[in-house]
């Protein structure tokens, strides 16, 4: 049998940030490319973490306790470690892991030695539309 793996239903690149970048300009880069998450990576590129638009508005809930968010940053506020997966793994396996962590995005990362290069994001949203098209095909 051929399972679907990851890299069929994955959306290849990634759109990134540096830990130290402003919580202002990681909403601005969201706004900017309409998408629901940031990989944080390091000077290596490697990927560190992840934040979204859900993380920055559980941000303005605490903001009257900050005053603002001025100093805040992505690595205050993402999501970390990073959950990732190859390009290879199942997308059994795949579910399986946003399941269990509850999460709505894995990243998807080449491994090289010690390092973690993110090349794609697998969400729930792609899993939702790929059962649909299964479901289609099927009937």
């Amino acid at each position: 049998m051929n399972e679907n793996k990851v890299q069929d239903w994955m959306h290849c690149g990634v759109i990134t940030c540096a830990p130290e970048t402003p919580v202002i300009d990681v909403a601005a880069k969201l706004d900017a490319h309409d998408i629901s998450a940031l990989v944080v990576v390091d000077e290596n590129g490697d990927a560190l973490g992840v934040i979204s638009r859900t993380d920055l508005v559980n941000a303005r809930f605490i903001a009257p306790y900050m005053k603002h968010w001025r100093g805040l940053s992505a690595q205050h506020l993402m999501t970390k470690p990073v959950i990732s997966v190859s390009a290879e793994t199942t997308i059994e396996e795949a579910a399986q892991l946003l399941f269990e962590k509850h999460i709505h995005r894995l990243v998807v990362v080449e491994k090289s030695g010690y390092h973690l290069h993110p090349v794609g994001i697998l969400s729930v949203t792609d899993l939702a539309r790929h059962v649909g098209e299964q479901t289609k095909s099927e009937a």
